[in-house]
């Protein structure tokens, strides 16, 4: 059984369909990021799921009980916003203490001046006290029990709110972008920071960002959401490597996946000079687009082998180099991800041959759905496997034993050559 389960969950404001069926099983223990463009309903989902709002149709259920009806203080839910939502005239060991004093001492004992006479009140206090400084040493902000969120940076604002989420032992953790206010630098190490205290929990987290990078990084699985619906719902290895929809292709990955407008006649893609072979293809003639990651665009020894493109922008980025190209034959830009020392000396304006990879090459439906079925080369405006790509990326050669093989003509010359020189 999951331990928290959304079933066709469905909400409107003002007659726009913001959560459009949303369905989703969240296991005990799991992290799901849930990314998606601004306004295509992720913060509602959360809010949603708290309780803050309530669905039009569909059903909410924590392990195995149906949340229905029931206020946003009974689900047990804990929930991180984006701008920490800490009360700036309490210090942070009040902050985090807030979610136990509401838990655990009456309405009564409560009260600034009779609920110190309440019986029971000062141990309750106590042991309210006790929790909050466990959970601050465990977060490494013990030192700032004392001081205002006024007096806190961002990130250890972050920390505090992460506490007082933390410390009443929910069974849901909610993250609505809650990395958003910080600074480039600190957003990094904060992932890991979440992950490690996700890890030490256990609790079941579904974290809301527009990141890719954060949801890539941090998440068991990430749910990619567009127009209100969940789109796909994988390991961010299937999201990046296997995206079930163009949409998904097109939002995950930087530099953004190449697209290039193609059609399908008889099995065979055509695209300018580009031969494709998709297995499985329909036979009716329908227009589909190419995508390709930018590393697996590649460049050729010269720029009459392969496909001819001219270099629009070099962008040098230390570890890598993106290639901004036109295709000549159709038109249209294509990136490549290459190694500094493919790059040097390549400036705008130069004539390139770019290969692409057809082993990584996918091919998507004018509805944006993905066709299945593996795609090979059809002529030589294609062929990953020349000599020139396996000598300078053996790992990719070695690794593709079908592609590989898949140039039969290329191996019998290089063999006659072998024997010439023998």
């Amino acid at each position: 059984m999951s331990a928290l389960s959304l079933r066709g969950i469905t909400k409107a404001f003002g007659g726009n369909q913001i959560l459009d069926g949303v369905s989703l099983d969240v296991a005990a223990g799991e992290f799901i990021a849930l990314v998606g463009p601004s306004g295509c309903g992720k913060s509602t989902l959360l809010r949603v799921l708290a309780g803050l709002d309530h669905a039009d149709r569909g059903e909410i259920l924590i392990g195995g009980q149906d949340m229905s009806g029931v206020p946003a203080a009974d689900r047990n839910i804990a929930m991180v916003f984006q701008s920490y939502a800490l009360y700036p005239h309490l210090t942070a060991s009040e902050n985090i203490a807030v979610p136990l004093a509401m838990r655990r001492l009456s309405r009564m004992q409560r009260l600034p001046f009779i609920g110190s006479l309440m019986p029971g009140q000062r141990a309750t206090r106590r042991a309210i006290a006790r929790d909050v400084r466990d959970m601050a040493t465990s977060l490494k902000i013990d030192h700032l029990l004392d001081r205002k969120p006024g007096q806190m940076s961002g990130g250890q604002r972050q920390r505090v709110a992460l506490a007082r989420a933390m410390v009443r032992q929910p069974s849901i953790f909610l993250m609505d972008e809650p990395l958003s206010n910080l600074d480039a630098n600190l957003r990094v190490h904060a992932r890991g920071e979440i992950v490690d205290l996700h890890r030490r929990a256990g609790v079941p987290t579904l974290y809301v960002t527009h990141d890719q990078a954060e949801a890539l990084s941090m998440a068991d699985r990430v749910a990619v959401m567009m127009g209100g619906k969940l789109l796909q719902i994988a390991s961010p290895e299937v999201i990046y490597d296997d995206p079930a929809h163009i949409e998904v292709a097109r939002f995950i990955g930087q530099p953004r996946i190449n697209l290039l407008p193609a059609f399908a006649e008889g099995g065979v893609i055509l695209c300018g000079g580009l031969r494709l072979t998709l297995e499985n293809a329909p036979d009716r003639k329908m227009p589909v687009t190419i995508a390709i990651r930018p590393e697996f665009v590649f460049l050729s020894k010269s720029r009459h082998d392969g496909l001819a493109a001219r270099i629009e922008r070099v962008e040098f980025l230390g570890s890598e180099v993106i290639l901004h190209c036109r295709l000549e034959a159709i038109g249209e830009t294509i990136v490549a991800k290459v190694q500094p020392a493919e790059a040097s000396g390549l400036v705008a304006g130069d004539p390139v041959g770019l290969r692409l990879s057809p082993g990584r090459t996918l091919i998507f439906a004018e509805d944006g759905s993905r066709l299945a079925g593996g795609v090979t080369t059809g002529d030589a405006g294609l062929g990953a496997a020349d000599a020139g790509l396996a000598s300078g990326d053996a790992g990719l050669a070695s690794g593709d034993a079908g592609l590989a093989a898949s140039d039969a003509g290329l191996a019998d010359s290089d063999a006659r050559r072998e024997r010439a020189h023998g």
